[in-house]
């Protein structure tokens, strides 16, 4: 069941959940502990009631928390929240968590002040002593960091009620509840120090409005919405949730001390989940465990001698994330027992039944749900699932579960059989033997490729120092667990990816015998990547024995079996439950014989049965392909061709046909006059500027729109508002092809007519008055308390752009909300250069396509994020990065290749996710899918605007396709010599192709002609990375980027010598070129970057709003490029794909297409 997420940590897991001996009231938190609150501390009183909420407390710091910083106010509530900005109404009192949001919870539940029931006290406080004693509490904590705060903010919950509801629960009559949350914050970060003093928490739980029943508080932090135009649940962290929790705060701790817990809330390495302290208790702090629990498993590596058993924790999380999780009804079972060759393990023993949430887990771990009263469903949380996951309901959250033919845990998801590779990176410091002097490497290469069919790993270290590279030969661990992460399953019993979806960590620690010193293996698995590669970053740190250089190391082989079942148990053994030829089944360990096209389905002992997978027929052993094409004669229709194809079938119309919006093959009428207007072929000024006429035959006129002036193929907007057309005693707005009046202050009416009369109040002068009222200033005659931050409004009621607080004098920009702008703040006495953000209101627009927003005339820069493509005009080789906006949105997809074809004004990309390629026009509209099936991993993408021709690389399957614009008629150019093929881009009037393949251990750059045939290097000397590449049709350059060279580089295809262009590039992707300049997708900047050919030097850089990685890049060119190829005119006489060569052309046949109906001639 998939459920809330919240970063935890082992240490807190076992503070709250195992059984405590308290040994006496030592060390425990008292009232005296916390920090002086009340009126005489200078301490701001929330109202009286239930669900209240404080006016902004204004802050003279600004605060840190998740990856936001300057929050320079906060909102109190009665029911245990710092909330960073005002709850809605609506989530007054506690509903779904996470909420929408910021929110600092210390005791989140429904609290009752009524009738004098406690009281809530809240400040800021600078002072010596308080920021003081904050630092002292954080450094209890994080001992290793150097914090000093600057400011506190105190909120104390004194003896507050808990909210009973209709049916009032006797046992908690006279109930209290004393706590107090302390945020000290520093120029960097920001910290929560939560205390809780002994006997400060009477009840647990509280009436739920929503749930009708008593529910248990909840300790959390939550980031709040977040994203621009699609808003989405931000990071949050749930530290408990359950009565038993709740009542071991005032016990136990994080930070040494029972009652005092410390977390880190803002700051870099808090922006992506809270860092929670981890000091335990002391052994005279009050609190005694059962036995000794580690934080880690242990495992021992013999060669060839006997087992060792060692105690190990289940769970150990180091990291945030969701991912898929399953019901246990009962506790972990006392004690699970294996043996094999090198490992065992033994579970603590738990004196009570538990329900835990683990999000990652140990190479033996699974994940447990926890209990809250967020109802989790599959409506607001389906991007938690794979997208070859289906998500469906149940009472207690929401399920991801893999789709048939794919196998994970839901979250991830990977095809059945298909191989799978890992990537990641390896850093060590290893002692040799005896030697006091460490070997260190960072940043080594490690690969994996496993053939899960045949049950297959194959492991790789790279570049490990000769010194130290034959000591390490005896460390199968390090991939041992790849092994366990897609081994062949058993019936009944999963593999790790299934159970974890590559999610989770693992540290190891490995022993020699006879040899002092140890090993210690830490490995983060971080789930599959955007190019379906499972990606892992492995530490490796400690002492190993020394074997000599060409010695060899023998394991004595050994088997592993990991079982997991529903209820919960985990076991790691050698299949002592079972037969022993149960690891002999040949469906295991690849005997099997099936057919290459079927799946081995294990039986009991050693039977198993061969099954022919779907789309072929056969005994298993032998499967044949079923030609839907000969036994469904008619699947396809009238005047249309079927093409049998390994486990499938295509459709395609005869010549002449094309197929209409319902799947039907139509006639394509030639020589008839063509409505430009209607099919969206014309040169008019987007719709939202121009309007085209259809004059009859093949004619056509633009016309701008009113309130726009021009030829109708470029408008401008008209200024309605000299002279103005309101009333005298309004303002006039211009607004794109309107205007809009409004009636000054004093008047009221629509603009056009104003009379005098009282005006509605705007936000500011709302927030103003009520600032005033409560502290009784309102009139002006009267001072204003000390430390009263009253916002200031302009003559139209609006926010003045530069707000300053008279007490401390600090300044600051705000936006049109009133909210300040990060990083405008500025110290008393000066004043920062705010611009005025606040607009009038204007009219509706028209309605702009759901995801494609037109472009304007002129050429510009397109480039792909995750979820985007954004436009970037240019002004000659200038990028006009004020006008920089989104092209198109397409959220849950990662772009990777862009091109772009100048004849039909199309933008064409390649998706991972799917994966599929997609287009989508310049003049607006809905995007299109136009390949979707049998692709793995599509990166580069190039057009032949001339033969009307795309070609494509695909890094998964190894090879170089081309097909015709709309997706049909492909055919496999390459799929031999290919590695890890990436950019590809076309020469179109001499017929070439050109593309890079990044193979690690062959980097190159080939060109063949657009037909396959001349293939050839044409650079393969000073490679590491080749990413992206372009051809100036202009200049006949080709150019490319290397990201581990970190140069781009340029040629003349005709010509063999290169020649460098710019050094100390960071991390290039992509790369387009236009005039003079070549433009670049940086990973390390997040940023287009510009170089100038001519001087070999970078001249501009444009940083995106979105700060995420940029993929792909290409130009929109306003013209196509002069010149002609073979396959320009009636596609150059070929029945299907005509197919540039340089002079010439070759006519093929797209694959598996009867050779009856098409003619291939060179």
């Amino acid at each position: 069941m998939q459920d809330v997420g919240g970063r935890s940590a082992a240490a807190w897991v076992r503070a709250l959940l195992l059984p405590l001996l308290l040994t006496g009231p030592g060390g425990c938190l008292s009232h005296q502990d916390l920090f002086p609150y009340g009126p005489l501390q200078g301490d701001l009183e929330l109202e009286d009631g239930d669900d209240i909420v404080s006016p902004a407390l204004e802050l003279s710091e600004g605060l840190h928390f998740y990856d936001r910083s300057g929050i320079d106010s906060v909102y109190v509530t009665t029911n245990g929240i710092i909330a960073m900005s005002k709850p809605p109404a609506k989530e007054s009192h506690p509903g779904l968590f996470p909420p929408t949001f910021g929110a600092v919870a210390p005791f989140l539940a429904d609290l009752d002040t009524t009738d004098g029931l406690g009281k809530v006290y809240y400040r800021e406080d600078l002072s010596f002593s308080a920021t003081q004693l904050a630092a002292e509490y954080v450094q209890r904590g994080f001992p290793e960091v150097s914090f000093q705060p600057i400011s506190v903010v105190v909120v104390t919950w004194e003896s507050v009620a808990p909210y009973q509801g209709p049916s009032r629960n006797p046992a908690q009559e006279g109930q209290r509840n004393t706590f107090q949350a302390v945020l000290a914050s520093s120029n960097a970060s920001t910290y929560a120090i939560f205390l809780y003093p002994q006997g400060g928490l009477q009840f647990y739980t509280t009436f739920s409005k929503k749930e009708k029943s008593q529910v248990p508080a909840m300790v959390a932090f939550s980031q709040g919405l977040v994203g621009l135009f699609w808003k989405s649940d931000g990071e949050y962290d749930v530290f408990a949730n359950d009565s038993k929790s709740i009542e071991n705060l005032t016990r136990n701790s994080n930070s040494g001390r029972q009652g005092m817990w410390v977390f880190e809330i803002g700051s870099p390495a808090a922006a992506k989940g809270v860092v929670q302290a981890e000091v335990n208790l002391g052994p005279n702090s009050g609190a005694n465990y059962e036995g000794e629990v580690e934080d880690y498993d242990q495992m021992t590596t013999h060669l060839g001698l006997e087992d060792a058993s060692t105690p190990s924790l289940p769970f150990k999380i180091s990291k945030r994330g969701d991912t898929d999780s399953y019901d246990v009804s009962h506790a972990l079972s006392p004690r699970h027992e294996t043996t094999e060759g090198s490992r065992s393990f033994q579970l603590p023993v738990f004196s009570q039944q538990q329900v835990f949430h683990v999000e990652e887990m140990e190479e033996t771990g699974s994940v447990f749900p926890y209990n809250t009263d967020s109802q989790q469903t599959c409506a607001n949380n389906r991007h938690q699932c794979s997208v070859h996951a289906e998500c469906r309901d149940y009472s207690t959250g929401f399920c991801c579960r893999c789709v048939a033919g794919y196998m994970g845990n839901g979250r991830q998801c990977v095809a059945e059989g298909s191989p799978q590779r890992v990537n990641g990176k390896v850093k060590g410091r290893i002692f040799l033997g005896s030697s006091h002097t460490p070997i260190v490497f960072e940043n080594t290469d490690l690969h994996s490729y496993v053939v899960m069919n045949h049950g297959r790993s194959y492991t790789a270290i790279s570049t490990i120092p000769e010194t130290v590279g034959y000591s390490l030969l005896p460390l199968a661990p390090i991939g041992g667990i790849i092994g366990w992460m897609f081994a062949v399953e058993q019936n009944g019993f999963k593999n790790g990816f299934s159970i974890t979806g590559g999610e989770f960590t693992r540290q190891a620690e490995v022993t020699f015998v006879g040899h002092p010193g140890k090993l210690v293996i830490k490995q983060q698995f971080s789930g599959i990547d955007e190019h379906g590669h499972l990606t892992i970053d492995t530490e490796l740190e400690g002492r190993v024995p020394q074997i000599p250089a060409g010695s060899s190391v023998a394991i004595e082989p050994y088997t592993e079996l990991y079982h997991y079942s529903g209820s919960g148990e985990s076991t790691l053994g050698d299949g002592r439950e079972g037969s022993p030829d149960a690891l002999q089944n040949p469906c295991y360990i690849g005997t099997h014989g099936c057919d290459t096209n079927a799946a081995c389905r294990p039986g009991q002992g050693t039977t198993f049965t061969c099954e022919c997978s779907i789309g072929f027929r056969g005994d298993g052993r032998t499967c044949y392909d079923i030609d839907e094409c000969s036994e469904q004669p008619s699947v396809c229709g009238s005047q249309a061709i079927c093409n049998n194809q390994p486990g499938t079938f295509r459709c395609e119309c005869v010549e002449g046909y094309r197929f209409s919006d319902d799947g039907k093959c139509v006639a394509i009428v030639d020589q008839r006059p063509i409505d430009y207007c209607a099919t969206g072929l014309h040169d008019c000024d987007i719709p939202q500027r121009a309007t085209c006429i259809y004059m009859g035959g093949s004619s056509y006129t633009c016309s701008c729109l009113p309130g726009f002036s021009g030829d109708g193929r470029a408008c401008q907007d008209v200024d309605e508002c000299q002279p103005s057309r309101c009333h005298p005693d309004a303002f006039c707005y211009n607004t794109p092809g309107s205007f809009t009046c409004q009636c000054k202050p004093g008047y009221q009416g629509d603009g056009f007519q104003c009379v005098p009369g009282e005006v509605e109040k705007t936000r500011c002068q709302q927030e103003r008055e009520h600032i005033l009222g409560a502290v009784g200033a309102a009139d002006a005659q009267r001072p204003r308390p000390l430390g009263l931050f009253v916002p200031e409004c302009d003559e139209h009621g609006h926010y003045v752009p530069t707000q300053c607080h008279g007490s401390t004098g600090y300044c600051w920009c705000v936006d049109r909300d009133g909210r300040e702008l990060e990083g405008t703040r500025t110290r008393p006495g000066l004043q920062p250069p705010c611009l005025g953000t606040v607009a009038p209101a204007i009219h509706q627009r028209p309605v702009l396509p759901t995801s494609v927003i037109p472009l304007p005339p002129g050429t510009h820069l397109l480039f792909a994020q995750t979820g985007k493509i954004e436009r970037l005009p240019l002004e000659g080789n200038t990028m006009k990065k004020a006008e920089a906006k989104a092209f198109l949105h397409v959220p849950e997809k990662i772009i990777i290749g862009l091109a772009y074809d100048c004849v039909d004004k199309m933008v064409y990309w390649t998706d991972i996710t799917e994966p599929c390629i997609g287009r989508a026009s310049l003049h607006g509209g809905e995007p299109a899918t136009i390949v979707h099936h049998d692709l793995g991993s599509p990166e580069g993408i190039a057009i032949d605007h001339l033969g009307r021709n795309m070609f494509w690389t695909d890094s998964h399957l190894d090879r170089i396709e081309v097909a015709k614009l709309d997706g049909t008629q492909r055919r496999v150019l390459f799929d031999t010599d290919l590695v890890n093929p990436r950019s590809i881009i076309t020469d179109p009037v001499r017929g070439n192709l050109y593309w890079t393949d990044w193979n690690r251990d062959n980097p190159k750059i080939e060109t063949s002609y657009m037909d396959g045939t001349n293939r050839r290097i044409l650079a393969q000397d000073e490679l590491i990375l080749p990413n992206g590449l372009t051809f100036d049709p202009f200049s006949s350059q080709l150019c490319w980027v290397d990201a581990g060279t970190h140069r781009a580089e340029c040629l003349n295809p005709s010509q063999p010598s290169v020649r460098k262009v710019l050094s100390g590039l960071e991390y290039p992707f992509a790369v387009t070129s236009f005039g003079k300049n070549l433009y670049y997708t940086d990973w390390k900047r997040n940023s287009v970057v510009a170089v100038d050919l001519a001087i070999s030097s970078v001249t501009d850089t444009f940083h995106p709003h979105k700060q995420s990685r940029p993929y792909g890049i290409t130009t929109t060119l306003s013209q196509c490029p002069q010149g002609h190829n073979y396959c320009s005119v009636n596609n150059g006489g070929c029945t299907h794909l005509c197919l540039a060569t340089p002079g010439s052309r070759t006519c093929r046949c797209p694959d598996n297409t009867p050779g009856v109906d098409c003619i291939e001639r060179n």
